[in-house]
């Protein structure tokens, strides 16, 4: 089946993870079912451009957003680039096709201060699910990691030798980033109690049931906190990995050293982070222009 060598392509080739190929998956089986439908056939290799344009309207129409109709079709892309190379089809039929125009996207970090905020809550924590849940929210915030590489990492790939953890990211790439002393310490505290689980399991994040943490419980547990000292919209594991880089640059650290310790291949995906930073430039460049100075 020719959506499943795809997805076959994109695991062993491109290395993508597992979240990534169950979108890929679930978008061009809806657009195949979608030309069941409408078209009465299951045919991937023979459609054209008209037929995928009333698959966008059909998205749009039920109230899809451009940003995730435009995901939707950079999958069916992808797919249409792996037939071309393994010569099921001669051309593609989204050749030429233009994204749909999309509202840019900001996200307002959390504050120093609701980081601050956050941590008087874990003064007393002593239970595995309040130091597990402490933990959690501090390697998101001290290391910029996504969500999926949290939920990812192993006991054995922190280095308290070293003071790094190694982070496996998209691609499968991996990247050493540095750990505070007090995330170590916290780590040693965590690791204690988490041996009281017997568990097997090589990851280092565990539910009470010794099993590996998952999606909806890592963002549960930073809303859960966050929910108490912001009034912020949104509250998530995103938002602490944008607060850990906004905060850098705040700092002056290098906007390649932010970078690197994002796991971004290209300058132009870290620089979205300083779109924040924009209030706090402003007041350095009133504050310090020879020119405003005079005045």
């Amino acid at each position: 089946m020719l959506i499943d060598k795809f997805i076959d392509y994109l695991k062993l080739e491109k290395g993508y993870s597992k979240n990534t190929l169950v979108a890929y998956y679930n978008d061009i089986v809806t657009f195949r079912d979608f030309l069941y439908s409408k078209y009465d056939t299951n045919s991937l290799t023979e459609v054209s451009y008209g037929e995928i344009r009333e698959w966008i309207v059909s998205l749009v129409s039920n109230n899809i957003n451009n940003r995730s109709v435009n995901r939707k079709i950079s999958a069916l892309k992808s797919f249409y680039k792996f037939l071309e190379k393994t010569e099921s089809i001669t051309k593609s039929p989204l050749i030429g096709h233009h994204s749909l125009k999309t509202q840019k996207k900001v996200i307002t970090p959390f504050s120093k201060k609701e980081l601050e905020l956050v941590t008087h809550f874990f003064k007393e924590s002593n239970s595995f699910e309040q130091v597990r849940d402490q933990l959690i929210i501090e390697l998101l915030y001290t290391t910029g990691m996504r969500r999926a590489e949290l939920i990812n990492l192993k006991v054995s790939n922190i280095n308290f030798q070293s003071k790094t953890i190694k982070v496996l990211g998209k691609r499968n790439k991996e990247r050493y980033i540095p750990l505070l002393d007090f995330t170590l310490n916290l780590i040693r505290k965590y690791n204690i109690i988490r041996n009281e689980l017997n568990s097997n399991e090589p990851q280092l994040l565990l539910t009470l049931k010794g099993k590996p943490v998952y999606n909806s419980l890592v963002y549960k547990t930073v809303k859960k906190y966050f929910d108490r000292i912001s009034s912020k919209d949104k509250k998530s594991p995103h938002v602490l990995r944008h607060a850990f880089a906004t905060h850098l640059l705040d700092e002056g650290a290098d906007l390649n050293v932010v970078k690197e310790l994002l796991g971004h291949s290209s300058l132009a995906s870290t620089q979205i982070y300083t779109n924040s930073n924009l209030s706090h430039l402003k007041d350095v460049y009133k504050n310090t222009h020879p020119r405003n100075k005079k005045k």
